[in-house]
């Protein structure tokens, strides 16, 4: 019997399948190699997800330097601050309230220095005028009695919390005092509360100031002393970027418009990445706005004065972005259905090259001018060309005649279809005159960037050309002095 089983056992068995083939029909596996492939396959799911977080962390962190720099500057806050609290001496002198100053530490650490020095000062005077304010109704409400104390407590909590709570709706409040009204709100609420029971509010309060003290003031010192990271310079590096994007892009969108064919090179993609730069420029309000708040705060660093114009970099990054819709519209134009065609493209092709190269020049030329903090001798100039190669283009759409754009179109449409031929021309035209306009709306925006980046030259007091020329011009005259008396000798 059991090598009946044996015999049974080692039989294969097989189907024939509609095609011809035979399949060979493996049993099903028990339940416990079911269970154990199971778990197998989680546990390999989970160690491969792991492994992709480890290497996009690992991206992360080579991308972007200053980010891991950020993460040991709060460990070592957090670190120095924890003395306070294990070590006896420093812990019995702030009474026990050590943890605050670890609290505050994590809470108002920021990646850049404005960030950090924001969110100290709105904690400092956020506790201050709260902490204030509250014992003053405290002693108010102490000196009318037992009956009378919880109500004026209530009142003032009520009428006060309220108060501060609305004031953070308020747009200039909201943008660089919202965290201190929070702050106030939190500190009178507990100090109003815990002062009905609390008999030495003044001691409490006095020490977790001094633990708030303590904790911004370790958060602006590593901040600034360790690597410090400004966002007033990130702001002036993000504007540099995205007006050389711009260039890049006004460039790129003539070029894809007048040289497109149907399949892309390896070179032809990487150029119309680039082309593509001006969709970054578009999402950057809020970045612009939130690093303006921010350099605000700063103290003078680098180029940066104590009163640099920080909200002119605004100015300057609305009129980039305005620029930067029409090139959104210009794409629009490049991916219509509805082509003008080779015919029209030659005879405005050579005046929008010649435009979109003089505007990109004069962008390129005002990042130039805010990189360098010096202003330029020959933006004036290039305005002047590229105000010229407008002129010339608007000229020369007047003198595009649709009758003899389409009776030259026309003859060599008939030979190919029998439909009515004076449609292609004048849909070619609608598409052509659209893109062209673009360009010339380009070109008057690109004044406002001019005028834009002009003032922000005045008020930061931007270098002087003729400065430059002048030292370089004494220079020249002292060598040759120097060289008139060695030649003497």
């Amino acid at each position: 019997m059991a090598r009946q089983k044996e015999v049974f056992n080692g039989v294969e068995w097989k189907i024939r399948v509609a095609d011809g083939s035979s399949e060979t029909l493996v049993p099903e596996a028990g339940l416990a190699s079911r269970l154990w492939l199971g778990v197998k396959n989680m546990i390999g799911g989970l160690v491969l997800k792991v492994w992709r977080f480890l290497e996009k962390a690992w991206d992360l962190g080579v991308d972007d330097p200053r980010k891991v720099i950020h993460c040991l500057k709060v460990g070592i806050a957090l670190t120095v601050v924890s003395l306070f609290y294990y070590t006896r001496p420093l812990y019995e002198g702030v009474g026990g309230n050590a943890m605050w100053a670890i609290m505050t530490v994590v809470v108002v650490f920021e990646n850049t220095v404005g960030a950090t020095i924001a969110k100290c000062l709105n904690r400092v005077f956020g506790t201050l005028l709260a902490g204030f304010l509250a014992l003053g109704v405290h002693w108010v409400a102490s000196q009318s009695g037992e009956k009378l104390e919880p109500l004026i407590a209530g009142a003032s909590l009520f009428l006060l919390a309220s108060a501060a709570t609305f004031s953070r709706f308020i747009p200039t409040v909201k943008a660089r005092f919202d965290y201190g009204a929070l702050i106030f709100i939190l500190t009178f609420s507990l100090v109003t509360v815990s002062g009905y029971r609390v008999d030495k509010l003044f001691n409490m309060a006095h020490q977790r100031i001094s633990t708030i003290v303590i904790g911004t003031s370790l958060c602006i010192l590593v901040s600034m002393l360790i690597r410090p990271i400004w966002a007033g310079k990130d702001l002036y590096n993000l504007i540099i970027r995205n007006m050389d994007k711009l260039a890049n892009s006004i460039d790129g969108s003539v070029a894809e418009y007048f040289n497109r064919s149907g399949g892309l090179t390896d070179c032809e993609e990487e150029a119309q990445k680039v082309f593509l730069g001006y969709k970054c420029v578009l999402n950057t309000k809020a970045t612009e706005e939130s690093m303006v708040n921010f350099a605000r705060w700063e103290p003078p660093h680098g180029r940066f004065n104590f009163r640099h114009p920080w909200k002119q970099y605004l100015k300057v990054g609305a009129a980039v972005r305005r620029c930067a819709y029409c090139i959104e519209a210009l794409n629009a134009c490049i991916n219509s259905e509805n082509q003008a065609s080779e015919f029209i493209k030659k005879l405005l092709g050579n005046t929008c090259l010649r435009v979109s190269s003089n505007s990109s020049s004069v962008v390129k030329e005002l990042a130039k001018i805010i990189k360098t903090m010096k202003k330029s001798s020959t933006i004036d100039l290039l305005v002047e060309e590229m105000n010229a190669g407008v002129k010339e283009l608007k000229d020369d759409l007047k003198s595009l005649s649709l009758s003899e754009a389409g009776t030259s179109e026309n003859k060599r449409t008939e030979k190919i279809s029998s439909k009515p031929a004076a449609a292609i021309p004048l849909m070619g035209m609608i598409s052509m005159v659209s893109f062209a306009s673009f360009q010339i709306e380009i070109a008057s925006r690109i004044e406002s960037i001019v005028e834009a980046v002009e003032e922000l030259a005045n008020l930061a007091e931007f270098e002087h050309p003729e400065k430059n020329k002048q030292n370089q011009a004494n220079i020249k005259v002292a060598a040759n002095e120097q060289n008139d008396e060695e030649t003497k000798v």
